[in-house]
């Protein structure tokens, strides 16, 4: 029956055309795996598609036919710019070492789409003696290219290409590109790029009006797990005001009980918003953090005052509800104010007196009427 249907060709192509259908996908890709070569031609047409979730199923079944090397890798010298790049994808997933000629021949082509996936797939197979041939890819003109030259380059876990990472890190033009190299050496999870991400941490470049793009950075520091946290509490007494304070949420997230003495010391930080993040570090740690909040609650200073008793309201512990009643009674308005908005959100019926008392002193409108309507809120 092959002439009504085409040929094996044919019969691909009507298999093909199944993979659309969820209930008929997995037997089709079956019946197509079992073609073989033959069925290679079509779905190498079919890449072309402008449909993402269909191409990723394209490549899998090609990834999985073994006789498919040939075909693929002639197409990958000769097809268009964007059938190269998925087909150069295709080897990442079947980490097809014969291929590797092929891809390096792809990385020095003039597309830098073809330049880049054939990067991430020479990454995912991860022979290395392919790293030489990837390192130039981090001055490549397109900032695609040096993006995944990066990621591809991590892969290796390398530390000798570090530096190289790290000169993306610190020095691109493009912050897209940078975040990418943390994200890449953060992946490495490899404690030799801990100085490089510690580096950037205090290269003002990385954070300054940019916090949003410092989050990869940070993301990728605490990556590195138990083996940052000396050099982060270290960086709790860099001169930058921005780096301790970074240093301090991180240390907050990771959790690890060596940084909290530090963190206490860093609440008295002359820099407001270093305190405030030293704060509400130390209530990621709960109960262990209590006593230092006690003891910190006893300083001069009203502003640090007002970040302790926001950050201590956070901590479930039988001690913060009658430290917080206590507050109310503190000399300064704003800390009064910090401690009632923290009993609003506790709404434990035992403030009701002591609200109540504030609520009746009309010479604070705005302390009288935050009382009230807290006490309202309780019924």
């Amino acid at each position: 029956m092959n002439w009504l249907t085409g040929g094996p060709q044919g019969e691909a192509k009507r298999l093909i055309a199944q993979l659309a259908d969820s209930t008929r996908r997995d037997a089709a890709a079956r019946e197509l795996i079992k073609l073989g070569a033959d069925s290679v031609p079509p779905l190498i047409d079919a890449l072309q598609t402008q449909d993402p979730s269909l191409i990723l199923i394209y490549q899998h079944i090609l990834a999985r036919i073994s006789s498919a090397t040939p075909i693929l890798t002639k197409t990958l010298a000769t097809a268009h710019p964007i059938v190269r790049g998925r087909v150069s994808e295709v080897f990442g997933m079947s980490k097809d070492r014969s291929a590797i000629p092929a891809l390096l021949d792809a990385l020095k082509g003039e597309y830098f789409t073809v330049r880049s996936r054939a990067a991430l797939a020479l990454g995912n197979i991860g022979d290395a003696s392919v790293i030489p041939a990837l390192l130039p890819l981090l001055k490549d003109n397109d900032g695609e290219v040096r993006m995944t030259a990066c990621v591809a380059i991590a892969k290796f876990r390398d530390p000798s290409t570090f530096d190289d990472i790290t000169n993306v890190l610190l020095d691109d033009p493009m912050i897209e590109v940078r975040q990418s190299a943390a994200r890449a050496l953060g992946e490495t999870r490899h404690p030799a790029a801990i100085p490089f991400l510690m580096e950037a941490l205090r290269d003002s470049s990385w954070w300054f009006e940019r916090e949003q793009a410092a989050e990869d950075l940070l993301t990728a520091i605490e990556n590195m797990g138990a083996a940052v946290v000396e050099p982060l509490i270290e960086a709790l007494g860099d001169k930058e005001g921005t780096v301790r304070k970074y240093a301090a949420i991180m240390l907050g997230r990771m959790g690890d009980l060596r940084a909290i003495e530090e963190l206490g010391m860093t609440l008295y930080d002359l820099h407001n918003e270093v305190g405030k993040a030293a704060a509400e570090a130390l209530a990621k740690f709960g109960a262990p953090a209590v006593d230092i909040f006690i003891e910190a609650l006893n300083h001069p200073e009203a502003e640090i005052r007002e970040n302790l008793v926001a950050s201590l309201s956070k901590i479930q512990d039988v001690r913060v509800f009658p430290i917080l009643l206590e507050m109310l009674r503190d000399p300064a308005r704003d800390v009064k104010l910090q401690a009632l908005q923290a009993l609003s959100e506790l709404r434990d019926q035992r403030a009701i007196p002591a609200l109540r008392e504030i609520a009746s002193n009309r010479a604070d409108r705005e302390l009288s009427m935050l009382a009230r309507q807290i006490i309202e809120s309780m019924k």
